[in-house]
């Protein structure tokens, strides 16, 4: 097997952190303590406190604070921007960073507390904010929409800054009784997981119809079974193929763009484009959940 040169990977040994993470796995306990009052002052979120129970013995991590940012619109960062962020990083913090986080933000890990007032006043004083944590509305985060996408069918960009703009005191001096995520999609793709990750997603959409280029139909059928892999994937059968025309009943059609991403020559939205708002979490009922845990039970023979 060829060995590599690795110095920076190796030098990741003899970081605080390492003995630490071993005495874990021989003890077989976890010693991170997670929480507390710590932060920059005049904001409630943006910083979580990560304590050690072993902080005498490895006080190199007995304070291990994230630290979050706010990420600028469809996660676009010059490379200036990022050096920037890791040397300030390198500065106050372990150097370790999360890119990103399911909440959005540049997640940096690893710093003590009397460094955050320091950090904040680094990072802000270069145009960056803190991004947002706990009880709080999570910062808003979208896909690259116009910036490099021909499906989006609004600006993603535009509207999650603006939102960010709106929501300051809700994202940084935390008002709800749990964290609201807002993620915004330029399509029904969903390239930021905002249906399976977000309270509020806001979808890309459109009112007209659904062309159809029957010549390049003819070109798909050439090189795949478009009732196998298209007509009968749609979720509400409104496509039918004979093997020379395809027909969609557009009345009918749910918008979720699986024939237009497996077919992009011959399909194509048109009329007027919008968005979808869903609002709600993606937790099931506890009926749903005791059913089920019934009928485990019941096959195990635990119950009758």
């Amino acid at each position: 097997m060829k060995k590599y040169n690795t110095p920076l990977i190796d030098d990741l040994e003899k970081g605080p952190a390492v003995g630490h993470l071993e005495k874990c796995y021989s003890t077989k306990v976890g010693y991170w303590k997670h929480g507390g009052i710590v932060g920059v002052l005049g904001y409630g979120g943006g910083v979580i406190g990560r304590y050690s129970e072993l902080g005498n013995e490895f006080p190199g991590v007995a304070h291990f604070h994230t630290v979050r940012l706010n990420q600028p619109s469809g996660f676009f960062y010059t490379s200036k921007a990022l050096k920037e962020i890791c040397d300030i990083w390198d500065k106050y913090g372990s150097g370790l960073t999360n890119m990103h986080g399911s909440t959005g933000d540049l997640v940096l890990l690893g710093t003590k507390t009397d460094a955050l007032e320091a950090i904040f006043a680094e990072y802000s004083s270069r145009g960056w904010d803190l991004g947002s944590s706990g009880s709080a509305l999570r910062t808003p985060s979208c896909c690259i929409g116009p910036g490099r996408c021909e499906w989006t069918n609004y600006d993603t960009l535009d509207l999650t800054y603006a939102l960010t703009q709106e929501f300051q005191d809700e994202m940084h001096r935390p008002t709800f009784s749990y964290k609201f995520k807002i993620k915004s999609s330029g399509c029904a793709c969903d390239c930021v997981a905002s249906i399976a990750r977000a309270d509020l997603s806001i979808i890309g959409t459109w009112k007209g119809d659904i062309k159809i280029d029957q010549a390049e139909v003819k070109n798909y059928a050439k090189t795949m079974d478009i009732n196998a892999e298209v007509v009968n994937m749609c979720p509400t059968q409104c496509m039918s193929y004979d093997g020379k025309e395809l027909k969609i009943n557009n009345a009918e059609c749910s918008r979720c763009m699986h024939c237009i991403t497996r077919m992009t020559k011959a399909l194509k939205p048109s009329g007027e484009r919008g968005a979808t708002l869903c609002v709600g979490s993606k937790a099931p009922s506890r009926p749903a959940i005791y059913r089920a845990e019934r009928h485990d039970k019941k096959n195990m023979g635990l119950v009758g």
